[in-house]
């Protein structure tokens, strides 16, 4: 364990991967919750919904049709947050200009998709073996790989790849008009993180600029890189193996723990043990282990409280257009950032101090990876039927 002294008394622990840091109050969990409480996820949907706008077979909001798939389904966000074409905007910055200085805008392009897990309407991740959520990494990898830059330093992983991953008419998208910058693979599950749709799917971004959390990543491991001629997660993944206290679970290719300056309470970190640059860097037994890792993240946290347990997830790779140093300096990895607290009901908040001074989390990282240790086993809506 680290010092005994930090189960007791507030601290701050540092998070390399961003430069900042986090407040940590174990006493706090004592304190009486008489605040919000979430309401538990307790419905029963049904195998098919004819109002599902996701479900195979049905009409979308804007009158497209589903096919009839069998494993995932992808298409291009009807609803995108961000746009291939608009209007061209070229904004002058004049030094001399104090509001030019202040007032900066940038334009972004970009293609939105929405990704669907399975056919079915009523299973989370949590739910799927690991082999029925080996076609959706199989997807992001084919989607990934198309996205990539003539130029990219992994164009030969990709082409090994896609050799050995089977094709889905239904998991395919159109590539861009012009190249992107960044890919954003992500998933909010449950009504508490936003999702507006019960329907097992994920999103993808892709952008034409690197965002701020990915950015601020690749920064963070370049230094370090350069400084100590070692990569920054290499390094962390060598001291979670060495210490024990926040690992969840492992396997050959991965190591899930409750990283050392998590922010949420039960939040989690998948890093895989060599340097994968990329989707495209994974053998075809490291795809099913990340599916197994994945597997077991979700099924903890739905056994954790005994309910489908939300969360936002997300995958960070090197950039789909990137320089060779860039592509080196990057490690996959996956966050995965639930809200829940003390129950079911009673999750966290990122207010006040948190949103003025700095984040703050209560029970601390090692108790919350013994917590999910403990919750291993069959899933609890299985175990009792």
């Amino acid at each position: 364990m680290p010092d005994q002294v930090l189960d007791d008394i507030s601290h701050r622990r540092y998070n390399p991967l961003t430069g900042s840091w986090l407040l940590v109050s174990p006493h706090r969990t004592k304190r009486p919750w008489q605040g919000q409480q979430e309401a538990p996820s307790k419905v029963q949907l049904p195998e098919y919904d004819p109002k599902c706008y996701l479900c195979p077979g049905n009409t979308r909001a804007q009158g497209d049709a589903n096919p009839q798939y069998q494993h995932t389904f992808a298409f291009l966000n009807d609803y995108s947050a961000v746009k291939e074409e608009q209007q061209e905007y070229k904004p002058e910055v004049n030094s001399d200009d104090i509001a030019s200085l202040l007032l900066q805008a940038q334009p972004v392009t970009g293609r939105c998709y929405v990704l669907t897990f399975s056919p079915k309407h009523n299973v989370t991740l949590a739910d799927m073996p690991a082999p029925e959520i080996l076609p959706i990494i199989q997807t992001w990898t084919r989607i990934y790989a198309s996205h990539m830059s003539p130029t990219h330093p992994l164009q030969a992983e990709a082409a090994r790849a896609l050799q050995s991953i089977p094709s889905n008419p239904d998991g395919e998208v159109d590539v861009p008009k012009h190249q992107l910058r960044y890919m954003q693979i992500f998933e909010n599950k449950g009504a508490a993180m936003g999702c507006s749709n019960p329907h097992p799917h994920c999103q993808i971004w892709t952008t034409s600029e690197l965002p701020e959390e990915p950015g601020r990543e690749l920064s963070q491991m370049t230094k370090y890189c350069a400084g100590r001629g070692r990569h920054l997660l290499a390094d962390y993944v060598k001291v979670e193996m060495e210490k024990g206290e926040r690992i969840v679970w492992q396997n050959e290719a991965f190591l899930v723990v409750c990283p050392w300056w998590a922010v949420w309470p039960f939040e989690v970190l998948v890093i895989a043990k060599r340097h994968v640059r990329a989707l495209v860097d994974l053998t075809d037994a490291e795809r099913l282990q990340f599916a197994e890792a994945v597997q077991e993240v979700t099924r903890r946290y739905d056994n954790l409280f005994e309910t489908n347990f939300p969360y936002s997830s997300g995958i960070h790779q090197a950039p789909i257009d990137c320089t060779v140093e860039e592509a080196e300096n990057s490690w996959f990895h996956m966050h995965f950032y639930p809200p829940l607290l003390r129950s079911a009901t009673v999750r966290k908040f990122l207010v006040g101090f948190e949103m003025l001074g700095e984040p703050q989390r209560d029970i601390t990282a090692e108790q919350a990876a013994v917590r999910l240790r403990d919750c291993g086993g069959e899933l609890y809506r299985k175990a009792s039927e």
